[in-house]
């Protein structure tokens, strides 16, 4: 089959590969229909992602049709439409129970190389190096899907495929910030990134009760498609000081909730970033957290904190004085998607939750490297480039 392959720091191509098969019996193949890109796909192409190797299969947001199953499946038949969850999680273990499908005991067959990074290991995901399990990516043709009766999520009919596939990752990504950040009725809510993730977290923010949602970047189209799709207050953090203008905005008092949704790449301006940028370049730091800083010193006291951006090892100058004299409350994770997606499709369904405006480049998937060339320098307006493997 063809696929999209990484081959090194800032090079892909699209090569032959071997098609997946079934190697357990909870195993089911995806006929791939759409995959699309993601922002932390970003981190993998350029480098700063341990264990990747030549030829690994990038992507992990899809939707596709089951082609076959094991013998162990019992929730999906042949020929059913699915979005596939980007986490790879056993359904069983003690963080699946409880809703941590993102922390799975089961999910991540290299768990050693994430327990070295962490402290522990979490879940799988696909096409996201060997210390996340070393799993084929969504950017080919078929997808080998684990645990499917806990991965794969029938899709409404009726909904296009370049709506319906942000249910896999994005769309229950922003979600969660606004559920764990801890959103409830009358909250001014500040989100970091006016990408997919972002613009979800906005939403979901105010169908949790937020009175008010500001959304910060400097891409003047992503602004413009949040004001137009959501109604919220936008804010480029070029033309103003962002703590500033937030008190301004809040009375003095500062958003009840910061949601960053930017990630270990964030921009920015002044010394600090030029300072991030170049120990990251020369890797004396694994992660820009500028965004991050931000929506800390932002946030009014007593408020809560939530991380959505990826990192994956240390940031320098983390305001932790911040957070211990302000009584903040401070939360992160990766996507608990198998909590979230059923919903969402339901909502998506119902035309409540509308994404579609989120895919702004579709092409073949044989344009996978410029896709990612259009998205990884925000060119031509582009939010998310759709991969369809079939065209």
């Amino acid at each position: 089959m063809k696929a999209l392959c990484w081959q090194g720091v800032d090079e892909l191509s699209v090569e032959r590969v071997p098609d997946p098969r079934i190697l357990n019996d909870q195993d089911a193949i995806v006929k791939v229909s759409a995959s699309a890109t993601c922002g932390s796909d970003l981190h993998l192409i350029g480098g700063y992602v341990p264990a990747m190797q030549a030829g690994d299969v990038l992507g992990h947001e899809f939707i596709g049709e089951v082609v076959e199953i094991g013998p162990g499946v019992e929730r999906l038949r042949v020929g059913d439409r699915v979005v596939v969850a980007s986490f790879i999680a056993c359904g069983r273990c003690r963080y699946c129970e409880e809703g941590q499908w993102s922390l799975c005991d089961n999910g991540n067959p290299n768990a050693g190389m994430g327990a070295a990074l962490w402290g522990y290991e979490t879940g799988g995901v696909y096409g996201y190096s060997h210390a996340m399990g070393g799993f084929q990516g969504s950017h080919a043709e078929y997808v080998r899907v684990p645990f499917a009766d806990y991965g794969a999520f029938p899709v409404p009919d009726g909904l296009d495929d370049d709506a319906a596939v942000f249910a896999s990752d994005a769309a229950p990504t922003g979600w969660m910030g606004a559920d764990l950040g801890g959103v409830t009725g009358g909250d001014t809510v500040a989100v970091w990134g006016a990408g997919a993730v972002g613009q979800m977290a906005a939403w979901s923010a105010g169908r949790l009760g937020a009175e008010r949602v500001i959304v910060i970047d400097r891409l003047r189209d992503r602004l413009d498609m949040a004001e137009r799709h959501l109604g919220v207050e936008t804010l480029d953090y070029t033309d103003t000081d962002v703590g500033a203008e937030l008190r301004e905005r809040t009375g003095g008092r500062g958003p009840d909730v910061c949601i960053e949704a930017v990630g270990m790449e964030a921009h920015g301006t002044g010394p600090q970033y030029a300072y991030d940028k170049a120990k990251q370049f020369l890797r004396l730091e694994t992660g820009r957290s500028q965004a991050v800083r931000e929506a800390v010193l932002a946030c009014r006291k007593g408020g809560s904190v939530f991380i959505l951006g990826v990192f994956v090892g240390l940031v320098d100058k983390f305001p932790l004085g911040a957070v211990m004299n302000k009584g903040l409350t401070v939360r992160a994770a990766q996507q608990h998607g198998q909590r979230y997606i059923p919903m969402l499709l339901e909502r998506m369904a119902a035309g409540e939750l509308e994404t579609r405006h989120w895919a702004t480049h579709v092409m073949p998937l044989r344009k996978g490297p410029k896709g990612y060339e259009l998205f990884k320098n925000k060119e031509d307006g582009c939010v998310r480039a759709v991969f369809h493997p079939s065209r």
